[in-house]
């Protein structure tokens, strides 16, 4: 059942503690009332209407409890201890001295039920307030992009079909304990795999121009070790269909070790590609564990590759983050400028007069169209060798001041993700990138509105 609000009468307890003990600091007021807003609400009661069922955490306190744990990056389970140990944060998550701190447990649950959808409508909630309170006028747009992490190892070929083999063995081994699938025969082939990514460490202590190909040499030896583990999952699998009938939780099992084995084929399968001479491979599978995590390389010289997702920010006066995505892959930024622009007019009702970005999304076409939505000064160095008009042109001040407040955004991407824990992403799949960045911006947003008020 979905709860609102809890009951903002005071506990008795509260009456006889000192007042200093009770009262909260300056942003902790400031960003409560900021939560107040009747808003806020308004999407929970849009999706999840359900008045049936035993409560849950209110809403409220939710969002309290999520501002605390990524505006000081705490896991869940930290965050849940602090609240107990804090009178102040136990008041500002609105939770009753006599009731229990939720368990941190719910609060993954809850953040997975809500979802990214949610956050970014409450993000879009929090931008309107500050737009009506004339926070933000919208009169500049700066834009860029950064490489969300996936909480994953460095992936190797040999590395990803260890993974597979020890995730296939261990699921098969949960399907044997549970009943199903106990005459089929499985070998546990892990040990063998380890001995092989053994070898490959001190091979490559050799640094000699050798190595690669040893590794090579030792990752095809492990490709027919992977292939015989997935046949007889599949036989395991074949057999535990037929007996799952009234058990749901070898049901749950049964289901992940398909999901794994079909993963594992898309690993198998790229292995061999690459042990052929194909290196360049569409939406290739980085992690087992997170499988919509892609390679990302950034434009820049001796730019490492990055293994996550793509995250585009765009704000205006102020700071104040007014729209993000995450995408899946590496689209190219010169894509990304024009649908910022025109979501940038949806919300303020008018095109901005200065558009400021990097190299990245400067092309002649988006030139053209920002003088098309009236954008007077448009602030995009070329790419490339230029001519000495367009030199002429990017030297001028007015260009080159906006170009310094562009500059500002990678600072505060940099803030971002010391701060708010945007630079790795603990939530698995893209959903879950999408969730765990909404509420990092949320957090950001909630500050720095609660500073400028």
């Amino acid at each position: 059942m979905l709860v609102l609000k809890e009951s903002p009468q005071m506990h008795i307890y509260e009456s006889i503690l000192p007042p200093e003990l009770c009262k909260l600091n300056d942003e902790l007021i400031k960003v409560s009332a900021l939560l107040d807003n009747e808003d806020f609400l308004a999407p929970f009661v849009e999706r999840f209407k359900t008045t049936t069922g035993r409560p849950t955490v209110p809403v409220q306190t939710y969002l309290r409890i999520m501002y605390l744990k990524h505006r000081h990056q705490l896991s869940y389970e930290v965050v849940v201890e602090q609240i107990r140990d804090s009178i102040m944060w136990r008041i500002f998550c609105r939770i009753p001295f006599d009731k229990p701190i939720p368990h941190y447990t719910t609060m993954i649950k809850l953040t997975k039920k809500y979802g990214h959808e949610i956050m970014e409508n409450l993000n879009q909630v929090l931008v309107n307030e500050a737009r009506e309170k004339k926070l933000i006028l919208g009169r500049k747009l700066r834009c860029d992009t950064t490489v969300v992490e996936s909480n994953i190892h460095y992936p190797t070929d040999a590395s990803l079909l260890s993974d597979c083999v020890r995730v296939i063995t261990r699921t098969v081994k949960k399907i044997k304990e549970q009943g199903v699938a106990a005459g089929i025969e499985f070998h546990n082939r892990t040990r063998s795999i380890k001995k092989r990514i053994y070898s490959i460490a001190k091979v490559l202590k050799n640094r000699t121009g050798e190595a690669r190909q040893e590794v090579k040499g030792i990752t095809k030896s492990i490709l027919p070790t992977a292939q015989d583990v997935v046949s007889q999952a599949e036989l395991v699998m074949a057999e535990a269909k037929q007996h799952i009938s009234g058990v749901v939780k070898a049901g749950r099992t049964v289901k992940l070790l398909e999901n794994t084995v079909e993963t594992t084929k898309k690993i198998i399968a790229q292995t061999v590609s690459v042990q052929q001479g194909n290196t360049h491979i569409k939406n290739r599978v980085v992690s087992l564990f997170d499988t919509d995590a892609r390679p990302i390389v950034k434009g820049k010289l001796n730019a490492p590759v990055e293994f996550g997702t793509k995250l585009f920010i765009q704000d205006c006066e102020q700071k104040i983050i007014t729209r993000y995505q995450v995408f899946e892959g590496n689209p190219n930024d010169d894509t990304l400028l024009m649908p910022a622009v025109d979501a940038h007019i949806a919300m303020f009702g008018k095109a901005p007069k200065s558009v400021a970005t990097d190299r990245g999304f400067a092309s002649p076409k988006n030139e053209k169209e920002l003088r098309k939505r009236g954008v007077a000064d448009i602030s995009l160095p070329r790419r490339g060798k230029i001519d000495d008009m367009r030199r002429y042109y990017q030297a001028m001040p007015w260009f080159r001041k906006l170009q310094r407040w562009r500059a500002g955004e990678e600072a505060q991407i940099s803030y971002l993700k010391r701060k708010f824990g945007i630079s790795r992403s603990l939530s698995r799949g893209l959903n879950g990138t999408k969730t765990w960045v909404g509420l990092g911006i949320l957090a950001y947003n909630l500050r720095q509105i609660a500073r400028l008020t």
